[in-house]
């Protein structure tokens, strides 16, 4: 019986103004985006929980296609991502990141427009697990969901994040500077 070959998994930390975040893809594309200012060890323990035996790497030139367009999108240049992602998720969770991929840049959805997306409209409750287990902050738009009364809800990132992230594409401003 032949083992599974070990994923190699490459990181790297992009920095832009007063934010600094983890990045980490594999060959087949971006597989973590961290949350702004935390330490590596939040990549590191998803990469252990969802890829067990990676070799993990620090390769800033092979990152970098991805690092530069999570900066031109944090300076306000960028609406979509043409990199690819590795995702990997159940059925259910793959479901409810591609319908976060259609909400349109500087809108809003609710959990239940996003149920209601995928079909499964009395699926609320799982579609925000689904959501909080999303890897891809930013890339896979889970900031654009707020409470059905468009009040700001929980956030992987800290709702500092997601409130600054909202702001900068309802204004077009950078996050450049925008504090802690």
């Amino acid at each position: 019986m032949t083992r599974p070959a070990k994923t190699q998994v490459y990181w790297s930390l992009i920095e832009h103004g007063d934010w600094y975040m983890h990045i980490a893809a594999t060959v087949d594309g971006l597989c973590f985006v961290g949350s702004r200012n935390h330490p590596l060890e939040e990549m590191t323990a998803w990469i252990e929980a969802r890829l067990p035996g990676s070799a993990v790497v620090r390769d800033d030139e092979m990152l970098h296609p991805y690092a530069a367009e999570l900066i031109q999108y944090l300076q306000g240049a960028r609406e979509r991502f043409t990199v690819p992602f590795d995702l990997r998720g159940t059925p259910f969770q793959l479901a409810v990141w591609e319908a976060l991929g259609a909400v349109p840049y500087g809108a809003t959805r609710s959990y239940s427009d996003i149920a209601n997306a995928i079909r499964k409209p009395a699926a609320v409750r799982a579609v925000g697990s689904a959501i909080g287990a999303n890897p891809l902050l930013i890339t896979v738009p889970c900031h654009r969901v707020v409470g059905k009364n468009g009040t700001l809800t929980g956030y992987r990132g800290g709702l500092e994040m997601k409130k600054k992230l909202l702001e900068l594409e309802t204004s077009g401003a950078s996050t450049e500077g925008t504090g802690t």
